[in-house]
């Protein structure tokens, strides 16, 4: 079982604005890009890259969204309190 996870993310308001961006990471834009030129979370400036993580360490959606990728995988929009979040896995253990 996986007990950390090394990821990135991107934060906007809405969800439209999410699969937007979504759209456009799977149609070639870099992610850490997109998220540099979009994110509202302090992360942004690495990318959206929040480093390793385990569980119990972020709100339920998310972490529940990010241990069920695999490395690589995007996940859909996820909403939490913060709004809507776009998770990327970069490698788990």
């Amino acid at each position: 079982m996986v007990s950390k996870v090394h990821a990135a993310h991107i934060l906007v308001k809405t969800e439209q604005e999410a699969f937007g961006l979504l759209y456009d990471i799977n149609h070639g834009k870099d992610f850490a890009e997109v998220a540099k030129a979009k994110s509202m979370c302090p992360s942004a400036k690495q990318g959206g890259d929040l480093g390793w993580f385990g569980r119990n360490m972020m709100v339920k959606e998310f972490e529940t969204a990010a241990f069920n990728l695999k490395p690589g995988e995007l996940s859909k929009p996820v909403k939490t309190q913060f709004g809507w979040h776009i998770i990327k896995v970069i490698e788990a253990k």
